[in-house]
């Protein structure tokens, strides 16, 4: 599945490249950026309740259209109105239906919101390109790297004022995350063979978090009881897309979510 998605962004890289070539490249925005880690940290309750990425998902493989009737600025105001921490956006054209003109619709009507590309990112312009839209960080997948190019991708990423969301599916990812100094750890509950999911991906390697990290469970997750596993396991945030976008009341689904709290031991 990785390597449909890596082919399917070969005509943008080498359009980026051309761009790059002629000094036509877009600059970066200027100023700084709302901090995604910070607005995490704000909203999580260590052990009791997880801060939530809200994503706007027009569509998925495993899902096919998921609600293309939701604009990107009618989101993220739902959004913003209902206790999101960050908003995750998929800019993804083949088989998500996205656009990178999404992060900018959703940042002129959720003014101060950080903002998520989530993508398959695997060149560095590609990065440069994020970085000329009002994202505060990306998403990086470490199965879609080798272990230079995950550190070239963190290290232009920094550079360029941007947050790297380290995403991961099992121990040996984790474990390259881990080498590389990854600060924002995204544990992904999905099988990419058979696109299912399973919350025990995330109850397992929430034993290897460490002080100072982020942690992030995203996929699967579409009930309340459920985010407030995540926040019991030490998980800071949960990323949820499919379940808000896909139900007749958004805003109504996110906070029921953001509100979902853990019951602490022997209450």
């Amino acid at each position: 599945m990785l390597e449909k998605f890596r082919a399917a962004k070969r005509p943008e890289i080498e359009k980026l490249m051309a761009l790059a070539e002629s000094g036509g490249l877009p600059p970066p925005l200027p100023g700084p950026r709302p901090s995604f880690s910070g607005a995490i940290l704000d909203r999580a309750v260590p052990g009791e309740r997880a801060a939530v990425i809200a994503e706007y998902k027009r569509a998925s493989p495993s899902k096919g259209d998921i609600n293309l009737g939701l604009s990107p600025a009618d989101v993220a105001r739902i959004y913003a109105d209902n206790g999101a921490a960050c908003i995750s956006v998929l800019t993804e054209e083949a088989y998500f239906k996205g656009s990178l003109d999404y992060l900018d619709e959703a940042a002129q009507a959720a003014p101060g919101m950080p903002l998520l590309r989530k993508d398959f990112l695997v060149h560095p312009l590609q990065v440069a390109q994020t970085a000329a839209h009002p994202a505060a960080a990306l998403l990086l997948i470490v199965r879609m790297l080798d272990d230079t190019a995950l550190a070239d991708m963190l290290r232009v990423t920094y550079d360029m004022g941007l947050e790297a969301v380290v995403e991961v599916f099992d121990e040996k990812d984790l474990d390259r995350a881990e080498v590389h100094g990854a600060h924002i750890i995204q544990v992904n509950n999905r099988d990419l063979d058979t696109l299912t999911v399973d919350l025990a991906v995330s109850e397992r390697l929430s034993a290897r978090k460490r002080p100072g990290r982020i942690w992030i469970s995203a996929s699967g997750i579409s009930r309340p009881d459920q985010a407030a596993r995540m926040a019991q396991l030490g998980f800071d945030a949960v990323l949820v897309g499919t379940s808000i976008m896909a139900g007749t009341d958004p805003g109504r689904t996110l906070a029921g979510l953001v509100q979902a709290k853990a019951r602490k031991e022997g209450a």
